[in-house]
């Protein structure tokens, strides 16, 4: 949050020291402070336009910004908000957001104009795989840290997923964590709070998910960490919740073209034949977004795939939904995928 430090201004200041604190803000179209007491809690706003009228109310510049401050001020409380909360302060030109916590405390500040949402989710990302097939690149490097252009594979999915508004992620690691762990820290570089599942033995797509105390968001994204993908994570989410799906599940079409005739048939008899069709069958991205609650029904301390659970839930009849992947999607899984990485990146905004 260091990067915003310079819009929050403490109770004890003056009118002439925020006016002259506005005047030192870089974005002169965010002309708004914070105020913030000892324990960092947001009292209110203040604006240029605050203390023109509190100047006009007789107010001198040397009482204190709570004198003009505005305390119906707009926040978001952390794992409490909705999509359609951030909709409404976009369609009002609220950009500047303040997150805090139960006890009012300032967790962050987020600027709507450099992401494109904030989505209410937490992420969960997958490298603790060995990559054995990428060997030997992955003798003395984990998978997610080989570099794509120039920065890891990982990288990019962290930063997308940053982009969309997703500020606490996990990331689950085992072969050669240690150098994820030193490379990304805890976050704080990023602006993001990073934390880390460490696996004693492999525990599979899923299995992993039972390490965490606790999620802050009611929803979830898990996804594999050694994908490059352009994926709409906004798109991806509002069709989850417009569904009032448990779980969505992230799907690459494939299309199939059939050279012949196919020909329909029933008791030996053909009532219909389709010229050269194509047929289109849906394959699994590796990206999935389900409900928090749920991760309650994977067994502990066990190997559990994301294909247990989907089994799982869709025999206990729970509504598992499928989104159709149409931007770029890459698995790189080997060193072909990794040498088309290589030259697609180019051409990709990431």
């Amino acid at each position: 949050m260091e990067i915003y430090k310079s819009h929050l201004i403490h109770q004890t200041k003056t009118l002439r020291e925020a006016l002259a604190q506005l005047n030192l803000v870089e974005n002169a179209k965010e002309l708004i402070l914070f105020v913030v007491n000892d324990i960092n809690q947001v009292l209110g706003t203040i604006t240029d336009g605050d203390i023109r009228r509190a100047i006009l109310s007789d107010v001198d510049l040397t009482s204190e910004v709570t004198q003009a401050m505005n305390k119906n001020f707009k926040s978001l409380t952390q794992g409490n908000f909705s999509i359609e909360t951030i909709d409404e302060f976009k369609s009002k030109n609220i950009s500047f957001i303040p997150i805090l916590n139960q006890n009012k405390e300032l967790l962050n500040l987020i600027d709507l104009k450099k992401k494109k949402t904030l989505l209410p989710v937490d992420a969960v990302l997958m490298a603790g795989g060995r990559g054995s097939r990428l060997a030997p690149l992955t003798d003395n490097t984990p998978k997610p840290l080989l570099k794509i252009g120039d920065k890891p594979v990982i990288e990019y999915n962290i930063d997308r997923l940053i982009n969309f508004g997703v500020e606490n992620i996990y990331i689950s690691i085992n072969y050669l964590g240690n150098q994820i762990k030193d490379y990304f820290g805890d976050g704080s570089s990023k602006g993001i709070k990073i934390h880390y599942i460490e696996e004693d033995k492999p525990l599979g797509t899923f299995g992993a998910l039972t390490l965490v105390d606790e999620f802050v968001h009611k929803e979830i994204i898990v996804m594999n960490s050694d994908l490059l993908t352009t994926l709409d994570y906004e798109q991806f989410y509002r069709t989850y919740n417009s569904d009032n799906a448990d779980m969505q599940i992230a799907a690459i079409p494939y299309e199939v073209k059939i050279p012949y005739a196919v020909l329909e048939t029933e008791n030996n008899i053909i009532h219909d034949f389709k010229e050269k069709p194509t047929k289109v069958f849906y394959s699994n991205a590796g990206i999935y977004i389900l409900k928090k609650a749920l991760l309650q029904k994977i067994p502990a301390n066990e190997f559990y795939n994301a294909t247990d659970f989907m089994k799982m839930i869709i025999g206990e009849k729970k509504k598992v939904t499928s989104y159709s992947v149409l931007d770029y999607w890459l698995d790189i899984g080997s060193p072909e995928d990794f040498e088309r990485a290589q030259i697609d990146i180019k051409k990709l905004k990431l």
